[in-house]
């Protein structure tokens, strides 16, 4: 009974409490052996498999971002062409899902709650030529990549995946919520900083 009463957290979330955080990495990387990184001037839009590039106000924000927090972590940006030890992508990734319901059930059972002699046609039944439903669902995040560029040679001449942060939820592609976005990333990721 107590419980029956509770409110549903779920139900009051603000914006950024909405918002879910995930890093993984390589656990045989020693990040304090790169000193410089290279990050890329746009972002990847992949859009259910289709990619292209673009740098609108919040790509650019994210990028400006990861930029801050590395610097104070201890890494040097450079040049792509000045042999970084580091390469960073940043993506913006959207996946669309499309799906049917099939409603046939609902009024095969439901609409009898409704005697059709209600209506003053007793002894009629219910019939829906159709009863589907179609919903479209798009979900967005934002995806940081690092990549071993410093020991590519001798990974058979492979780009390894060495941090992957992704950030989801309500507001992500909302300039402002960059900054904060990347923080909360990197928060969660003490290890990545160069040796002092």
């Amino acid at each position: 009974m107590i419980a029956g009463c509770t409110k549903d957290p779920l139900n009051h979330l603000t914006p950024g409490e909405s918002r879910i955080y995930i890093t993984s990495f390589d656990s045989s990387a020693n990040f304090s052996s790169y000193n410089t990184y290279s990050i890329a001037d746009s972002v990847a839009v992949i859009d259910n498999g289709h990619a292209t590039r673009e740098r609108t106000e919040s790509d650019q924000a994210y990028i400006d971002a990861v930029k801050k927090y590395m610097q104070q972590r201890g890494y040097t940006l450079v040049s792509k062409d000045a042999n970084p030890d580091i390469a960073i992508n940043v993506d913006r990734i959207y996946n669309t899902s499309t799906g049917l319901i099939d409603y046939t059930d609902y009024w095969d059972y439901y609409g009898g709650y409704w005697d059709p002699g209600y209506w003053g046609y007793p002894g009629y039944a219910y019939y829906v030529p159709y009863a589907y439903g179609v919903y479209q669902v798009t979900e967005g995040l934002m995806s940081i990549d690092m990549f071993d560029l410093k020991n590519a040679a001798a990974h058979g001449n492979k780009l390894t995946l060495l941090w992957n942060g992704l950030v989801r939820g309500e507001g992500i592609f909302n300039s402002a919520n960059a900054d904060s976005a990347v923080q909360a990333l990197f928060s969660q990721s003490q290890y990545l900083k160069v040796n002092e």
